[in-house]
């Protein structure tokens, strides 16, 4: 994978540029009137729903933690638990999220988050090549090796994501 111009730079390839991670830009132009950011960005880009990851900010006991699952199925809140070492979890509130990774809904990255949480990679990830995570704002995806967000992320893996889903993810 052959790295992108910075034109498009969000904190999230500014952190994948500095680290000297190879990624991909998969810009588009985002309908605001879409039922599911991460199923819009599989469809107007042409990937399997399987490649594309969204991200999604917990509280998991009272602190912040990061979900990454598939865009095509959910959260499993009982397994991201788990896999933290907690009891129960529940989806973070939005504006919470928006203040804690500095990024907006829709948009939220797993990289160069303003303050970052404890992560959880859906292992079936681990199983691609290659991945798309938010690129840190609407209409931007970032493709790069799993193994490579593992790392800039401190990520575990554990399954945390659930077969597809039947609801939008907004």
């Amino acid at each position: 994978m052959a790295r992108k111009q910075a034109s498009q730079g969000t904190p999230a390839t500014a952190a994948l540029a500095a680290a000297g991670v190879p990624f991909v830009l998969h810009p588009y132009s985002h309908d605001p009137s879409a039922a599911s950011y991460g199923m819009e960005a599989a469809e107007v880009l042409g990937v399997d729903p399987a490649k594309v990851f969204k991200t999604l900010m917990v509280d998991v006991d009272g602190r912040l933690a990061v979900g990454i699952v598939p865009v095509h199925g959910n959260l499993d809140l009982k397994a991201i638990a788990a896999a933290l070492g907690a009891k129960k979890a529940a989806m973070a509130d939005p504006a919470t999220a928006q203040r804690r990774t500095g990024y907006v809904l829709g948009g939220i990255s797993p990289l160069g988050q303003r303050q970052p949480s404890p992560t959880v990679l859906d292992e079936s990830a681990l199983g691609q090549e290659s991945i798309l995570v938010s690129g840190g704002r609407r209409g931007l995806d970032i493709e790069l090796d799993p193994g490579h967000l593992v790392r800039l992320t401190g990520a575990i893996t554990a399954r945390i994501g659930t077969g597809p889903k039947s609801t939008p993810d907004r």
